[in-house]
């Protein structure tokens, strides 16, 4: 019976080690974002109060079953800023400090491809020291602060949701950037800055969440200096899209669904619009096409990265560490990540539909 009893303490206090042990690993060694941003254990609602948070998930996902609420352009910025709460946290832990895609490059890590993507935008701006650029819907500040570093100019983000603009600003004080850069809570739709005051904008991934795309243009357009430009990187569908095909209206339904969108555009309607509001339009590619590597292969391979998050979510979750609703919205983000893989797989939607614009310089009179 004692040796019965020793064997069964000796193999509680094995696994209780082993729990502990794993908990550790999966915190402090695998935990982290790829960029430091966040630890799973710091995991949150955003603005929402922990209490709250499963609340406004189920909240989020009604406007889905209301359909024409959410293109009524005056419920989207609560729409998006309802989701930027809920992700934020999950985005920065799982992915990093740039809520973006880029495409794959033979030999770099992701972190390296998302900077030099990043840099991109700087270069096309020609921005340098002393200018000062506009970062249309600019999250946690990721793509900011390495365009500022590259560029040298100053930055100024703004962002619907104010838990991101917390963020921003930690994020731009560590890397000693908080100088350079600074972030604004507003609506890209009505922007409290004043007419021509930028050197150059640019948007990467953003404006997609403007129910209507010529007022985010509009109100760029306006900010921006005569003889400035400006440069976005759309999601959008291709010319392979098909409104017919099932397969294709599911696919695109559950990318709007999982990344709190109002409808994507066509990519025949980007320089449409962009020339309408006044811009001259220099350059339009979509940056995913060949010789690109599939910027989706990232979301591909971090399957295995999500059920092992997903397990120390529910961890956390069960032990009151993490909002229960966190559980729910890492299982969405994981389910919209396999629209967008096959979204990229069967090359009906892109990210990176770039497009390159200039605001014409004034008129005199000589000329008119």
């Amino acid at each position: 019976m004692q040796i019965e009893g020793f064997c069964s303490h000796t193999l509680f206090c094995t696994a209780s080690l082993v729990v502990v042990g794993s908990v550790f690993w999966f915190v402090c060694v695998l935990g982290p974002a790829e960029q430091k941003g966040k630890r799973a254990v710091h995991l949150s609602g955003g603005s929402i109060s922990a209490e709250k948070v499963q609340d406004k998930y189920n909240q989020y996902w009604s406007f889905f079953r209301r359909p024409k609420e959410i293109e009524t352009a005056d419920k989207v910025p609560a729409f998006v800023d309802t989701f930027y709460n809920l992700v934020t946290d999950i985005y920065e832990w799982g992915w990093g400090q740039s809520f973006h895609f880029s495409p794959a490059i033979p030999g770099k890590s992701h972190r390296d491809a998302t900077r030099l993507h990043e840099e991109m935008v700087a270069d096309l701006l020609g921005v340098t020291p002393g200018h000062r650029v506009l970062d249309a819907g600019c999250g946690v500040g990721g793509p900011m602060r390495a365009i500022a570093a590259h560029s040298g100019a100053n930055v100024v983000g703004i962002t619907i949701n104010e838990y991101q603009v917390n963020r921003a600003r930690i994020h731009n004080k560590k890397a000693k950037l908080d100088t350079q850069c600074d972030v604004v809570c507003g609506n890209f739709l009505q922007m409290p800055f004043d007419e021509n005051s930028f050197d150059g904008a640019y948007s990467i991934e953003a404006t997609c969440h403007a129910p209507k795309l010529e007022e985010v243009y509009g109100e760029i357009f306006r900010v921006l200096k005569p003889g400035s430009l400006y440069v976005s990187y759309e999601w959008v569908t291709t010319e392979l899209y098909r409104g017919d095909d099932p397969e294709h209206v599911e696919i695109i339904q559950g990318i709007e669904r999982g990344d709190a969108l109002p409808g994507l555009r066509s990519y025949d309607q980007i320089a449409k619009i962009a020339r309408e509001v006044g811009f001259e339009v220099v350059e339009e590619r979509d940056l995913a096409k060949p010789p690109a590597n599939p910027w989706w292969s990232r979301l591909k391979m971090g399957r295995i990265a999500y059920w092992r998050n997903h397990i120390l979510i529910m961890v956390l979750a069960f032990l009151g560490i993490a909002p229960k609703g966190v559980v729910d919205v890492h299982e969405m983000l994981f389910k919209t990540a396999d629209y967008l893989v096959r979204g990229g797989d069967t090359g009906i939607f892109t990210p990176m539909h770039m497009i390159f614009c200039r605001k014409p310089e004034k008129k005199t009179p000589a000329s008119a």
